[in-house]
Order: structure tokens, then C-alpha cells, then sequence
């Protein structure tokens, strides 16, 4: 079984996929963290993210990359945000992400276009989305939970830049695939938005 979950930025599709996943007894890839190692790669050697150039010579990074921390941070996001345009850096990952969509038993991915590029053959399809408002919220209380100083405002304008660039790049831009059922999170907790998505999936799966 397939599980694509697709989303724009701090819309809670990486809680309820690992919630997914654990709950269906699958692995889990977060796609992004992909494209934060590419972003983190390419400012580490002093590169330009806006280079499509310098974006792909950074694809080729090791797996273990993919569990440094420092992939998480705010500045990480950005700059993956930035890569990800770049349509010779989704065609070099695209291998990697369908190849552990593919693997025996099945998989969860969540990301911006596993619903339309990576696994559009995917048994159960997810867009969770919210409001730029409740996003915004979220990702300030937990920067704020890290120590980091950072106002609301500011998260706003980074998200909503983000959303324009995902939603507008010319290749595999972020939008609701066919078929894929909507879950807004904007007003649900945690735990609810989890139920929410294991209903939907078993709906579409029967599983």
C-alpha cells in the first residue's frame, strides 16, 4: 500500500504521514528533507540556490545526511524551498523517491508533488493544507520552543513566499492531485488531524 501525502509548509502533512506510517506498519520518507539536504549542501560550499548548477552538483549527497538536524532549521527550509525550482534537481531525486515508494509492502511519502509526480499510482492520496495564519502560528511556537527569536510576521511573509514558489515553478508545482482527499488542519489539533487522515485512507483503501 501506497500512502502519498502532499502539502504546502508547516500544514502538519509530516506529523500525520509519520502518524500514517506507524499506524499501517509502513516506512516513512519525508521528501523534503531531500531537498533540504540538496539547499544544505549547496550553502555549505558556499553555492547559490537560485544556480541551478551549483543546486544539482549538491544532489549526490550520502543518506546519512538525511538524519542531521540541522536539516530542520528555518534557514534549511528556505533555501530547499529555493532548490526545489530547479527542474534538473527534481529529476535527479526523482529515482531516489520512487524507488522507496516501490519497495515491497508499500511505503508513506509526503512532500509537494508525490500525489502527481513521485507516485501518482498511489492507493490513498492526502492534500492537508491550513490557513498561512494557523502555519505560521505553529512554526512560531516551535522555533520559540528552540530558543529562537523570531516574530509571527515575519514566518507569515516566508511561508506565503514559499506557497508562491512551490504553487508556481514550472515543474511539479504544489497543488491537489485527482483524486486526493482535502484534510484542513487550520482548526484541528494534532491527534484529531491523525484520525482524520487514518479515516480518509481507509476510505480510499477499504484497509
Amino acid at each position: 500500500m501506497i500512502i502519498a501525502v502532499d502539502g504546502p509548509t508547516a500544514s502538519g502533512k509530516g506529523t500525520i504521514a509519520r502518524a500514517l506510517a506507524d499506524h499501517f506498519g509502513l516506512p516513512h520518507l519525508d521528501t523534503g528533507l531531500l531537498y533540504r539536504a540538496v539547499g544544505w549542501q549547496v550553502a555549505a560550499a558556499g553555492g547559490d540556490p537560485d544556480n541551478a548548477e551549483h543546486a544539482l552538483a549538491a544532489t549526490g549527497f550520502p543518506d546519512s545526511l538525511l538524519a542531521d538536524p540541522a536539516l530542520r532549521s528555518e534557514s534549511v527550509g528556505a533555501l530547499a524551498s529555493r532548490v526545489s525550482v530547479h527542474p534538473t534537481v527534481r529529476d535527479a531525486l526523482l529515482a531516489r523517491q520512487r524507488a522507496f515508494a516501490a519497495q515491497p509492502g508499500g511505503a508513506v511519502l509526503d512532500g509537494r508533488d508525490i500525489a502527481t509526480v513521485i507516485a501518482p499510482e498511489a492507493d490513498a492520496k492526502l492534500y492537508v493544507t491550513a490557513s498561512v495564519a494557523a502555519r505560521a502560528l505553529r512554526r512560531y511556537v516551535e522555533m520559540r520552543g528552540r530558543g529562537e527569536t523570531v516574530s509571527r510576521e515575519a514566518i507569515e511573509a516566508d511561508l506565503a513566499a514559499r506557497d508562491a514558489r512551490d504553487a508556481g515553478r514550472s515543474v511539479a508545482p504544489l497543488r491537489q492531485a485527482e483524486g486526493a482527499a482535502l484534510l484542513d488542519t487550520s482548526a484541528l489539533p494534532p491527534e484529531a488531524a491523525i484520525a482524520a487522515a487514518i479515516a480518509l485512507v481507509r476510505k480510499q483503501t477499504g484497509r
